[in-house]
């Protein structure tokens, strides 16, 4: 080792001296050798490493440990390659394809051959993990050039991995070596196996290679890892609650939406009780924009092919995008529209605009399509078509800061309406060492970028950056939302956008009189309603807040003979904007109020004789039990305090 040294900073400021060459790990063993224990990976100058590395030059550096994001990342990638070297063993001569880790563990793409595999197999390979974890094996990161991986993988015969390389550079190219193990890998790993403690492999699925259909199927294995044994157990206890929520069992059993293969993959089909919910949520942000200074607007669901061509969508997504729709006469062709955008670009380009009228807020329920491969469906949350609550700002360029924190405000007060209590704003910029990715100027940019970051600062909100993580045409500040399992969801984003309003070539005039280029923000609170509704249903177990609940009331009748009372009790409610039913079934009232509890019904109004003739009815809360009895007059107050309360109401 040199007798140089080099300064480590670390993220309290402070300044050590190191031997060059010394690594993540001598610094936290410096410091603790408890804290050493813990250390999976590090962060070098923003870059996530190998704790193990040396470090030859001057460095700010982060220790990670579980509790980082990094460092969990790390620990399921490892655990991938761990799984990696169970299966080469049980199963000899698997091949690999990628193996990453992802927000809740990791999985990875093997191919088995002629061999027999199925899910039944999983607690063999779990052992067997478990076993080569306790050997405490390192992970050894070797620099290797392309014809020595190229020789390597061929004499293996493993085309997927030749084919990885086929797209890297020499001097680029890493192998990670673990017991008897080794693999094409970027890193980075944790220091040995033996931090891997608990070991659960979840589930088994087909993926095709590269994505591509047209590519071999290979088994996607799923798995998750701890460090601690109750860490695993309490994973599985959210995974069983997680499935008592899952949004596509509950959207059965509450009549709330469904699919069908006549009508399409990815294409939901709104049923009545879905519609009425999604009807107030609709109701619920017109009611807010239209406070908020926002015009209505309504476009079409097809476009010109030249339309995206110009924003700039085409040449993005037209891979994925629906084939084109071609018309009778010669050369003209629509797409499906799969952004609100360009048409609202369109819509403030309609007439001559002036400073004095912006900004201008247009605001869109635009039903958008996109193609999704069918094995990326999932219910709700990754459909073919779905619904944006859409919205474009054109402002002038010193109103953007003041138009994101109005934005913010409409998302944190959608947040506040529905219960989404624990949530962090993501800023994501732009990657500057991929700038080709991204339309416009790097002035443009750093405007956007800064009027987000600002308006973030001053609203306080909890922020986390991302670079690489912007649209193409702009940044964002994306929402990202903890349900009641802890589950991370992004819901809302707001974008600030220079560059449409360039390539739509938008104008208005100047307090000088001289024509200017607008500003645009896009913003969609919830996002799509499909995937917010997805979201809720599974953050509230399908029991939604009073005012959303499309049933809110039940009338159940004790017997036949309180049915008129029941009736008319319904119509009464009905003119009062409270929706529900009357539970007309010969049934005995402990069955109706049980059906009732199970479809969620917030509230359970009992009539029989006494009711009927003290116009009164017995109420119940769903899940809590008895209220009480009220009068009518009483219970449609209690009902809208009630119901005020679960809007957020102060």
């Amino acid at each position: 080792m040199s007798n140089e040294t080099i300064k480590i900073t670390l993220p309290d400021g402070t300044v050590k001296e190191f031997a060059q060459g010394s690594s993540a790990m001598d610094v936290a063993m410096s410091i603790s050798e408890g804290l050493a224990r813990n250390v999976l990976a590090a962060e070098v100058n923003g870059e996530v490493w190998d704790a193990t590395r040396a470090i030859t030059a001057d460095a700010s550096l982060k220790l990670l440990t579980w509790k980082d994001e990094d460092g969990r990342a790390t620990f399921w990638h490892s655990s991938a390659h761990l799984m990696a070297e169970a299966l080469q063993i049980l199963y000899p001569g698997t091949k690999f394809g990628i193996g990453p880790s992802i927000e809740a563990g990791y999985y990875y793409d093997v191919d088995f051959g002629d061999q027999e595999f199925d899910a039944a197999h999983l607690e063999k390979i779990e052992q067997k993990m478990l076993e080569l974890a306790r050997q405490k094996n390192t992970y050894n990161r070797s620099e290797v050039s392309k014809a020595d991986a190229i020789e390597y993988f061929t004499e293996k015969d493993d085309e997927y991995k030749l084919d990885l390389i086929d797209g890297l550079e020499d001097g680029s190219i890493t192998f990670y070596q673990q017991g008897e193990f080794t693999d094409l890998c970027r890193g980075p790993h944790i220091p040995h196996t033996g931090f891997i403690k608990a070991i659960k492999l979840l589930n088994v699925a087909g993926a095709y290679w590269r994505g591509d259909e047209n590519n071999k199927q290979l088994t996607r294995i799923y798995g998750i890892t701890f460090p601690k044994q109750k860490e695993l157990t309490a994973h599985m206890h959210m995974l069983e609650e997680a499935k008592k929520r899952d949004h596509r069992k509950l959207g059965k059993e509450l009549e709330l939406f469904t699919f069908s293969e006549k009508v399409g993959m990815g294409l939901p089909l709104w049923l009545p009780k879905g519609a009425k919910l999604r009807e107030r949520l609709e109701t619920f942000m017109r009611k807010a924009q239209v406070r908020a200074g926002y015009d209505p607007v309504v476009t079409p669901h097809i476009g010109h092919k030249n339309l995206y061509v110009t924003s700039g969508h085409y040449e993005k997504y037209g891979e994925d995008s629906f084939q084109g729709i071609k018309t009778p006469h010669e050369g003209e062709e629509f797409l499906l529209k799969p952004m609100n955008c360009p048409h609202h670009c369109e819509i403030f380009s309609s007439k001559p605009r002036s400073y004095k009228e912006l900004p201008v807020r247009l605001a869109e329920f635009g039903t958008v399509y996109r193609y999704e491969q069918s094995g990326e469906l999932h219910g709700l949350t990754r459909v073919r078509g779905f619904t944006q609550d859409d919205a474009h700002i054109f402002c002038m360029p010193e109103q953007v800061k003041e138009e994101f924190i109005k934005v913010i405000d409409l998302v944190l007060y959608v947040f506040e309406s529905l219960g989404f209590e624990d949530f962090t704003a993501q800023i994501s910029l732009r990657d500057p060492e991929n700038k080709q990715k991204y339309i416009g100027t790097d002035e443009a940019w750093e405007k956007a970028e800064s009027a987000i970051i600002e308006a973030a600062a001053e609203k306080e909100l909890s922020t986390v950056t991302e670079l690489g993580e912007a649209a193409f045409y702009g940044p964002k500040l994306d929402f990202m939302v903890k349900d009641a399992l802890g589950r991370k969801w992004q819901l809302g984003t707001i974008q600030v956008d220079y560059n449409l309003p360039e390539r739509f070539e938008l104008e208005y005039t100047g307090s000088d009189n001289q024509k200017h280029r607008p500003v645009m923000i896009h913003r969609a609170p919830f996002g799509s309603l499909e995937r917010f509704v997805a979201v809720l249903i599974e953050h509230c177990g399908g029991d939604f807040p009073l005012w959303l609940t499309p049933d809110q009331v039940a009338i159940l009748p004790i017997s036949e003979k309180y049915a008129d009372y029941a009736q008319e009790l319904y119509k009464v409610l009905e003119s009062e904007d409270i929706t529900g039913f009357v539970d007309h079934r010969d049934e005995k009232i402990g069955r109706k109020i049980r059906d009732a509890e199970v479809k969620k019904i917030p509230i359970m109004l009992i009539v029989g004789e006494k009711e009927q003739e003290s116009r009164q009815v017995a109420v119940r809360r769903h899940g809590e039990g008895d209220v009480g009895s009220l009068s009518i007059d009483d219970f449609i107050r209690y009902f809208n305090d009630e119901k005020n309360k679960s809007l957020g109401a102060k």
